[in-house]
């Protein structure tokens, strides 16, 4: 079983689709390295040898970001974001949606279970 960049590959995949198993290489990220290492995409992990592996591990960190680091680069700019204050940072802080959907019918996804409001009475209750 391969291990690239910190991650076990399964054997048993195609290398097209064993790459996506590292964490920011997605069906894209994965064709590019195929075509750029030369591996046919119908080839299994398994049937790679040492050296394609360690000239794979060397390809991905010098082009992508994944793993631990994207990981770390994402909190660490949401953490911006919410000290900045800006507007993004302040939808993330109160648990809304950030990129411009309406919040009054639907977002309940977003903001989580409904809170119920203590005092309030329905039209039926009022009559």
């Amino acid at each position: 079983m391969p291990r690239i960049a910190g991650v076990d590959i399964p054997p048993n995949k195609v290398c097209k689709i064993a790459f996506r198993y590292i964490y920011g290489i997605g069906p894209k990220s994965a064709a590019a390295i195929c075509d750029e290492m030369g591996i046919e995409y119908d080839r299994k992990t398994r049937d790679l040898t040492d050296e394609e592996v360690t000239k794979i591990s060397a390809l991905i960190e010098r082009r992508f970001m994944v793993e631990g680091h994207l990981r770390r680069s994402i909190t660490q700019n949401l953490a911006r974001l919410k000290n900045i204050r800006c507007y993004r940072g302040i939808r993330h802080i109160r648990c809304l949606p950030v990129r411009g959907q309406g919040t009054q019918s639907n977002a309940r996804t977003r903001k989580g279970k409904k809170k119920t409001v203590a005092g309030k009475k329905s039209v039926k209750q009022m009559r």
